[in-house]
């Protein structure tokens, strides 16, 4: 079996995605969007959420990190994604669904407002990340791209300050989720992939990466997800952990 998946190089839930088709052992095409044209390039390949991920899979269009461990479950039942014992997989699908719904947003709001207001920063995105020519021409003319895009997360000041004050208690909850076992075990699960890389993408903005260094977390998603580059220093980001 093939899939195509498209997505963003420094997607969270996007690598969600790759983890899981490469422990599936599914053979993958991934395609990397250029960031902001996405969501349209997204509805002309006939998906109409127009978000990462986005998987064609046997045929079927699967979009959201969600959909498609379920859909890979179904396709490739080997090894499997959720555990066998009905408890176990409740606790696994309960840290799963907090993970896409709760967790996944706090790095995208924080690092949506930076980009948006920082031009240093898509600079970096559209050299480093995206390899797109002349890149400080690129950062700044896709600044209303950028800003449209946060507003679509609630990655406003605001947004981003919640996110960095509810940041402690959002790492302490990834922390008990290891210590009772529902991730973190010898064989990983739906909810290990889609947790592992949002808690990557925290510790790759400079300004947190000292609030993780000490957690349990930060060394396992780092087991799970080693090769994710680090952001450069944002002034926006300063500014805000600093306040």
């Amino acid at each position: 079996m093939r899939a195509t998946l498209y997505t963003l190089s420094i997607s969270n839930p996007g690598h969600s995605a790759r983890l899981m088709l490469a422990y599936k052992g599914v053979e993958t095409k991934a395609v990397d969007l250029l960031p902001g044209m996405h969501p349209l390039l997204l509805w002309l390949l006939g998906f109409r959420r127009g978000t990462v991920p986005a998987m064609k899979l046997g045929g079927r269009r699967v979009e959201g990190s969600l959909e498609v461990a379920q859909a890979l479950d179904r396709a490739v039942p080997e090894p499997p994604l959720y555990p066998s014992d009905p408890a176990r997989r409740a606790a696994v699908e309960q840290a799963e669904r907090w993970g896409e719904a709760d967790l996944q947003g706090v790095p995208r709001r924080i690092a949506r407002y930076a980009l948006a207001h920082d031009t240093d920063l898509r600079t970096w995105l559209a050299r480093d990340i995206a390899r797109l020519p002349l890149p400080r021409a690129v950062a700044i003319a896709n600044a209303p791209v950028a800003r449209v895009l946060a507003a679509r997360v609630g990655a406003n000041e605001a947004g981003a300050r919640a996110a960095l004050a509810g940041l402690p208690a959002t790492l302490d909850h990834v922390d008990a989720l290891l210590a009772d076992g529902t991730i973190g075990g010898e064989q990983p699960n739906a909810a290990d992939f889609q947790i592992a890389p949002s808690v990557r993408l925290l510790a790759a903005i400079p300004e947190l990466a000292d609030a993780l260094a000490a957690r349990p977390c930060d060394a396992w998603a780092r087991g799970i997800l080693p090769d994710l580059p680090s952001m450069p220093r944002s002034r926006v980001t300063s500014e805000l952990t600093r306040t």
